[in-house]
């Protein structure tokens, strides 16, 4: 009976995921062409940005749109695994986030809308006082409509504040402001500027929580502070305390400066006072802070 339960429930899941890719385009000011039946459905707007697309979350404006079914199947049958793409001037809207790019391919069957690159994102503050997060991919960025994510690849820049950081991929939460930097066979490149000098992390992978200005990076991370340079296997940073942890098997810092050497198990980097010591207590990464929705740490 509990496997019946189990199997009903995740096919109720399942539909009622298929359902809320299903897209619906609307021409107010435009046409639709081609064969009613099986399609494929050709949009084209008498202005530009005429054309809107409905599914999910997102809101997809643009000046042409096409929607295909699979080869053999009525536009009606293949409800949930039709294919649109949207060109000229394309717009993405998804709460507080607004995306531009020249070219979209949505599927229905993956609820993943790609948008080409160039591609530009900016994602306006919750609140008063916080500051708008921008991403621009001259690859491509793919919006999942089941829930906030949006990956985007080839030469990826964020920025939000005085926060920077490059890589070939980024993951990212909206609501969370989780950035997840990768560069398969490279590395990322984080900066933080301030007065008293930029500080540039540089690692294998990086993780940042944007609004709350925290961070996290493993793999061959290096810390620059001025002539101050800091090495582990991973760093904990703190904007708000200017405080990092470095943990390493060895962690090594030098002072280029002052000809000065530092090697423990783990070491604090304070860069308001631009000078490190041991860290003479257990540190745990807060690797579940930095935890990608439904992945374990």
């Amino acid at each position: 009976m509990r496997t019946r339960l189990i199997l009903v429930a995740a096919l109720s899941l399942g539909l009622a995921l298929a359902a809320g890719r299903v897209i619906v385009i609307e021409y107010p000011d435009g046409k639709r062409s081609g064969n009613l039946r099986y399609g494929p459905w050709i949009y084209t707007a008498n202005e530009p940005g005429g054309i809107r697309g409905r599914v999910g979350n997102l809101v997809i404006t643009a000046s042409r749109a096409v929607l295909e079914a699979p080869p053999g199947k009525s536009m009606q049958e293949a409800k949930g695994e039709r294919t649109a793409t949207f060109e000229g001037g394309v717009t993405i809207k998804r709460g507080r986030v607004t995306a531009t790019g020249p070219r979209l391919v949505y599927s229905e069957k993956t609820g993943v809308g790609v948008l080409e690159g160039p591609a530009r994102m900016v994602q306006a503050p919750a609140r008063e006082g916080e500051d708008e997060v921008r991403v621009e991919a001259a690859g491509s960025m793919a919006f999942d409509v089941d829930d906030d994510t949006s990956e985007s690849r080839g030469d990826v820049h964020l920025e939000s504040g005085n926060q920077e950081g490059w890589a070939e991929e980024v993951y990212y939460e909206e609501e969370r402001t989780l950035a997840v930097f990768k560069s398969p066979g490279g590395r990322v490149r984080l900066v933080r500027h301030r007065e008293e000098g930029d500080l540039v992390i540089e690692a294998e992978e990086a993780r940042m929580l944007v609004r709350e200005k925290r961070l996290l990076a493993r793999g061959e991370v290096t810390l620059k502070d001025g002539d101050l340079v800091t090495r582990g296997d991973a760093l904990f940073y703190d904007d708000a305390e200017g405080r990092a942890v470095v943990v390493g098997r060895p962690a090594v810092s030098e002072d280029r400066k002052r000809g000065r050497r530092l090697s423990s198990g783990t070491l604090l980097h304070d860069v308001n006072k631009h000078r490190v010591r041991l860290f003479g207590k257990p540190f745990e990464l807060p690797l579940s802070e930095f935890a990608k929705r439904g992945e374990t740490p």
